[in-house]
């Protein structure tokens, strides 16, 4: 599959990047090309030091997009508006949100839009037909980037297209590793949405790291 990332440059966006790009055609986006162009060369050269294959490259936000059937929007929450009026070219694609609102306070709190999650306003940004899935939630950047540990993650997907879903439930499970849950439709979101601030709350109070859920 040919994966775009919207926003691929931060921490999130070039650790999927990275787990993803051994097995599939990976576009790093990014509103700065040459930016995304570094980070992609930075992502080769991590992957090369560990003699892992990897189909890698830089463009725009807007090339991501137009070369990629699956797009993962890993952007802030606070850039989700502005990004996604500055992009066009959705129709006919997946669209996967792995975009959690939050905020921290004295502690970290869900502040979901007054869609419900933000996987529903992104699907409310997007042309009609639109196949918008959320995915990638719950996973800290760190984890995808800890090449020398062996993941052991569950990773819930909502969706109200099935083919959909099972096309990004094929793309996680394509991570060694990582093993994909069907956690219903896109309604369900802010249920999976709200457990990163939850898992940043435990770290933080029990002094853990990189927190992560499972079922068993």
């Amino acid at each position: 599959m040919k994966i775009g990332i919207v926003g691929g440059t931060g921490d999130i966006g070039e650790g999927i990047a990275m787990r993803l790009s051994p097995n599939h055609d990976v576009v790093i986006g990014s509103r700065e090309e040459d930016k995304a162009e570094s980070s992609c060369n930075a992502c080769i050269g991590v992957m090369s030091g560990l003699g892992i294959r990897c189909r890698l490259s830089g463009h725009s936000n807007q090339e991501a997009i137009d070369r990629s059937d699956i797009v993962i929007l890993a952007i802030p929450f606070r850039h989700l508006a502005p990004t996604m009026s500055s992009l066009s070219g959705f129709e006919g694609k997946i669209v996967v949100s792995p975009i959690n609102p939050m905020e921290k306070k004295e502690f970290f709190i869900y502040t979901p839009p007054a869609e419900g999650s933000a996987a529903l306003l992104v699907k409310k940004m997007l042309p009609e037909g639109t196949r918008v899935c959320s995915a990638f939630n719950t996973v800290a950047a760190n984890k995808w980037k800890a090449f020398s540990e062996a993941l052991d993650l569950a990773v819930p997907v909502c969706g109200d297209d099935a083919t959909a879903k099972s096309a990004v439930m094929q793309l996680v499970g394509s991570i060694p590793g990582v093993k994909p849950y069907d956690a219903g439709p896109l309604a369900v979101s802010s249920m999976v949405e709200c457990l990163t601030p939850l898992m940043l709350n435990i770290a933080r109070y029990n002094k853990m790291k990189d927190v992560g859920i499972q079922f068993r």
